[in-house]
């Protein structure tokens, strides 16, 4: 599906990238620019620069880089489309697809679901604030010592214990059956009639980062057995990719570098009610690996903190080993004397939470721990075995993740060595078999979002790119080197792609910018490439002679290639790149190595 460029401009600059970038990363001004922490490696010194002035961000140290719409691909993993209405969304623009194939099933429209969502809400919160419909449910949000401020906040709603009240409700204002039935709001009976899929419960809107209404979770008010129920999947939701609490918690998520998860719906409110707001709960569900990779877009650390009994100790080690398989660091605790965080948080405060937070283990100490009480507890050979075989499974895991340095990985071999009474060689042998030699290194990526730098090595991999960054800073000499350059000259296939935009572009007659060029291209790779030949800014004349001279000596090279020519050197031709770059304006060099 393809939408026209002239949507995709307006989404682009429907979304100012600070803003944007912002959600996810903390920036501090330096300048002209803004610098943070790149999300798409392990970076320790702030090395992503934003521009908002051309809205592009650049990182130096793994050279990614792009436009809005490619922070967002990369940053939560979508393909660019995605990414597009991602931001349409967050805009609150309304793109016009292009109409059906013949044959083809017309797709449940996204915006539509949420519109819908966001009805059902203010319906809800409507028969809550009624004086004779809402009553129970304000008596039940009351025992539960949550602000009538909270409730507003959080638009928690009453949805009543009538078959068709909702049902009813969106008839009279035209909403299609089709619709609520694709929004999961109402279901139909074997005979196929429609009734309300919530009843009698306490509603609890759940809404994601970008601010839509994805789906609900209900609190039952009288006696079913499904004490919770959540909105089945849909378009725009599923529960084992989505958490609630994000919209509220993401800025200090991102301000704090962790993020705090509980369990249930209620324990997020009354812990955020309590001013600890850098929490968020699983949708009834166990942690799952589409919650880590969720989470880890804005969080370098999770804090899991479980249920104290068994059940909770079980949730617990299952999400453990989605963290480290995750590259996540992750941290684990237990509220005491076995309360729920939300009686907690009441009872103690918000700084109490925090503090509870702070003190959480870390996960490779829980697993030593858990070892240590074994071996204490047990004489059994096969006890001691399980729970030895338990905890090298954790380190490997880690090591082969990079959540583990190399200092940590030595005390724990060494510590073990010790325990066993094993050679430490002999561990390491065994944690190696099970693939977790220690990396020297740990690069995180997003999913299917590779950040890759292309690298001019040779003269006329430099000159080639010479080539590009002229045009790229002035489009007008274009129409010269046309004539004398044509794509299939470049022998990068990235250098190649970036000749066919700049000319695809030229050739459409639009503006000539930056932005145009990074919103034609789904590739990050490329977006990247262009950005980082983009990054010099020269007067006409010192450009002309840059072109010309990577002109002259990508023409040497191909009289080199094809005639076997071999009087001229190749560090004679870059002796000539160079000196036609020494002339270049030195307070704003090319990014080009000479």
């Amino acid at each position: 599906m393809k939408l026209e460029h002239s949507q995709i401009s307006r989404v682009q600059q429907a979304n100012d990238i600070v803003d944007v970038i912002s959600e996810h990363v903390k920036l501090t001004r330096k300048g002209r620019e803004l610098v943070g922490l790149c999300p798409f490696h392990d970076d320790h010194k702030p090395s992503m620069n934003v521009n908002p002035d051309k809205q592009i961000f650049k990182c130096f140290a793994c050279s990614a880089g792009g436009d809005v719409i490619k922070f967002i691909q990369m940053r939560e993993g979508l393909t660019f489309m995605r990414a597009v209405e991602r931001l349409a969304e967050r805009a609150g623009i309304k793109l016009t697809m292009p109409k059906a194939m013949p044959g083809q099933q017309p797709q449940a429209d996204r915006a539509d679901i949420e519109k819908v969502n966001r009805w059902a809400m203010r319906f809800w919160r409507k028969n809550l604030l009624d004086n004779s419909i809402g009553e129970k449910c304000r008596d039940y949000i009351r025992s539960r010592q949550l602000a009538d401020k909270t409730s507003e906040e959080y638009s928690l709603g009453f949805a009543s214990d009538k078959w068709d009240d909702f049902l009813n409700a969106a008839k009279r204002k035209n909403i299609p059956e089709k619709l609520m039935l694709a929004a999961g709001l109402i279901v139909a009976n074997d005979q196929g009639n429609f009734y309300d899929k919530f009843r009698n419960r306490m509603m609890i809107p759940i809404i994601d980062a970008a601010g839509r209404v994805v789906g609900f979770g209900g609190r039952t008010l009288g006696n079913d057995p499904a004490k919770y129920m959540n909105s089945p999947t849909t378009a725009i939701f599923d529960k084992s990719n989505c958490v609630y609490g994000l919209d509220k918690a993401r800025h200090e998520i991102v301000s704090s570098g962790t993020v705090a998860v509980v369990e249930g719906y209620t324990d997020v409110i009354a812990v955020h009610q309590a001013g600890c707001k850098n929490v968020v709960a699983t949708l009834g569900t166990s942690f799952t690996a589409g919650h880590a990779k969720l989470l880890k877009r804005y969080a370098k650390n999770i804090v899991l903190i479980f249920d104290s009994d068994v059940a909770g100790a079980s949730a617990a080690e299952r999400a453990l080993e989605i963290c480290l398989s995750e590259s996540i660091d992750l941290k684990l605790t237990a509220v005491p004397h076995g309360k729920d965080p939300c009686d907690f948080a009441l009872a103690k405060g918000g700084d109490a939470f925090k503090e509870l937070i702070a003190n959480a283990t870390d996960v490779m100490k829980y697993r030593w721990e858990k070892l240590s009480e074994k071996f204490g507890k047990s004489e059994n050979l096969a006890d001691r075995r399980a729970a030895t075989d338990e905890f090298l499974r954790s380190v490997a895991t880690a090591a082969k993740g990079g959540t583990l340095d190399a200092i940590t990985y030595g005390l724990i071999v060494n510590r073990l060595s010790k325990i066993l009474q094993i050679p430490s060689d002999d561990i390491r042998k065994e944690l190696s078999r099970r693939g977790g030699q220690i990396k020297q290194s740990f690069v995180s990526t997003i999913e299917d979002s590779k950040v890759s730098s292309v690298e001019f090595d040779g003269f006329a991999s430099k000159a080639q790119a010479e080539i590009i960054e002229v045009i790229l800073n002035e489009p007008r000499l274009f129409e010269s080197a046309a004539k004398r350059v044509k794509a299939d000259d470049f022998e990068k296939a990235e250098m190649r792609d970036a000749w066919r935009l700049i000319e695809q572009t030229i050739d459409e007659n639009v503006e000539f910018t930056l932005a145009t060029l990074l919103a034609k291209t789904e590739s990050e790779q490329l977006a990247g490439l262009i950005v980082k030949l983009s990054d010099n800014g020269q007067d006409m004349d010192t450009l002309r002679r840059r072109l010309n001279g990577a002109i002259e000596a990508l023409n040497e090279y191909r009289q080199k290639k094809d005639a076997n020519y071999k009087k001229i050197k190749d560090d004679e031709i870059l002796k000539r790149i160079s000196a036609i770059k020494a002339r270049t304006d030195r307070r704003n060099p090319g990014l080009l190595p000479t």
